[in-house]
């Protein structure tokens, strides 16, 4: 095969929306965790705290806190991972607060999510973007 201009601009086309295909599947794969949890209901963005660094040095321990006074469970995912689900907390009702951290692995730039279920029944959503400047999972 004789490789023309037209055939480098098909091949780098591909390519480009080959890199693209594993990011969406991510996405599916958080949005699918976030749906099993939530039951597919409605989130407000009140009632949750979310803390995480705007810059990450090294993506293999990023720390990450979340509160969320009055909630019976907190996931948190980070929805660029391989696996985005990442913790989940639950917290019974003798617990003294409804605080969690940890550190966790970030693959690269990406949005950490912490998703609260309330006492109430109702679900409360924060995010943060981290930019991981090392890779974490595999990078």
């Amino acid at each position: 095969m004789k490789l023309t201009r037209r055939n480098a601009m098909v091949m780098g086309a591909g390519a480009f929306i080959a890199a693209g295909l594993p990011l969406r599947a991510f996405a599916t794969l958080a949005d699918d965790a976030i749906a099993a949890f939530t039951g597919g209901a409605e989130m407000g963005d009140a009632g949750i705290t979310l803390t995480a660094p705007e810059i990450a040095e090294n993506g293999n321990t990023v720390p990450v806190e979340v509160s969320a006074p009055g909630a019976t469970e907190i996931m948190v995912l980070a929805t660029g991972n391989p696996t985005p689900a990442v913790a989940t907390f639950k917290f019974g009702a003798l617990a003294a607060s409804q605080t969690a951290s940890t550190r966790i692995r970030l693959a690269g730039t990406q949005d950490v999510v912490a998703i609260a279920k309330m006492a109430d029944g109702s679900f409360a959503k924060a995010s943060s973007m981290v930019k991981v400047t090392i890779g974490g999972c595999g990078g």
